[in-house]
């Protein structure tokens, strides 16, 4: 359930249409949700999203580019992701464990 959701059910269409058109750039795994998410924690994190003018957040959401928005995903993805946590965790000894030398 995405955050502010009377905002959100407000410009569904328009995030709808930022959808379609990041389809035509082959970017067809976002959702309106994916990308209302981006818009609270990265572009409007330091704004009153309750005041927010409706053309304001119209704007905002319709000049949005498909390069910045995947972007910040992958950045994203790399600060949540520990690769050696867990099971992953001998991965990690191996990896940092010296090499025995061989006698001669």
């Amino acid at each position: 359930m995405p955050k502010y959701t009377e905002q959100y059910d407000v410009v569904l269409p328009f995030l709808e249409s930022k959808c379609e058109e990041f389809q035509f750039s082959n970017y067809d795994t976002f959702t309106p949700e994916d990308i209302w998410q981006y818009l609270i924690k990265k572009k409007w994190r330091k704004k009153d999203i309750g005041d927010m003018p409706l053309h304001e957040m119209v704007n905002e959401i319709m000049e949005m580019r498909a390069s910045e928005f995947v972007a910040y995903h992958q950045i994203e993805g790399f600060k949540g992701d520990n690769w050696f946590s867990g099971e992953n965790s001998d991965d990690l000894e191996q990896l940092l464990r010296p090499t025995q030398k061989k006698p001669k």
